[in-house]
């Protein structure tokens, strides 16, 4: 099996910074994608940043910044400029495969971590 733990998130000021975390662990052969997702309380899941196109949403570029520790497992968001519209849980997604002989990979969602921005 596969988990995503993400940690770093938590209350900050508006124009403030945070650098959140996504570890993946467990029986993993090789990551093949990951990204950064977040949900705002009644809106959809929205897709923040992923690593292997380094592609972001409008909302966000120019202000955050997604990196990868491959030897670590480890995804980061290095989210500045932060703005009161930002507050969301934040999700980290893989698609990992578990053995040499996967064709492709599964996708594993970590548990969230949320994110306040106050004014």
């Amino acid at each position: 099996q596969v988990q995503l733990v993400e940690s770093g998130g938590g209350l900050v000021q508006a124009g403030g910074s945070l650098r959140i975390s996504c570890a993946a662990s467990g029986s993993i052969f090789s990551i093949d994608a990951m990204a950064w997702f977040r949900q705002a309380p009644g809106k959809q899941r929205e897709l923040v940043a992923d690593i292997n196109s380094a592609k972001y949403a409008d909302s966000v570029k120019g202000r955050f910044t997604i990196s990868r520790d491959s030897a670590k497992n480890t995804m980061y968001l290095q989210m500045n400029e932060l703005k009161p519209e930002d507050t969301a849980v934040y999700y980290c997604n893989a698609v990992v495969r578990t053995r040499i002989s996967d064709l492709r990979g599964l996708s594993y969602w970590g548990q969230g971590t949320q994110v306040t921005v106050s004014l």
